[in-house]
């Protein structure tokens, strides 16, 4: 029971981030669902603010996988939509959300969300001993 995170030759590497390709052998795969900055009553945290959503997010992540049995270690993708995109965000998004390896990861710009506030919404797929 494996994951190897694989970054080959003649894709560009950026390790500390993502991994080009996740494999995963004798696992069991576990969806989230994706994972907005809201608190235990369903209330917007952060509001306005995308390093305070991302570190919310995070945690509920943490929560979900614990959950599941899992951990950051068994997260093998992510996708990441965020509202109001710019480059400058990526670095803040990525130091919330990597507590484990990088895994394969998608960022999508997206005009909205399902309600107005929420700037970020994590999706997450993990492979569980």
């Amino acid at each position: 029971m494996s994951i190897e995170r694989l970054n080959p030759a003649g894709l560009y590497a950026v390790p500390h981030l993502i991994s080009q390709a996740v494999r995963s052998t004798g696992r069991t795969v576990v969806h989230l669902s994706g994972q907005v900055a809201w608190d235990v009553h369903g209330n917007l945290t952060g509001a306005g603010d995308h390093a305070a959503q991302a570190a919310t997010i995070a945690d509920n992540i943490t929560a979900a996988l614990a959950a599941a049995g899992a951990g950051w270690d068994d997260v093998v993708k992510e996708t990441i939509y965020v509202v109001d995109h710019r480059p400058e965000l990526v670095p803040v998004i990525f130091a919330a959300l990597r507590r484990g390896p990088a895994p394969a990861s998608t960022l999508i710009p997206v005009q909205a969300l399902f309600q107005p506030g929420y700037l970020i919404e994590v999706d997450i797929v993990a492979a569980v001993p």
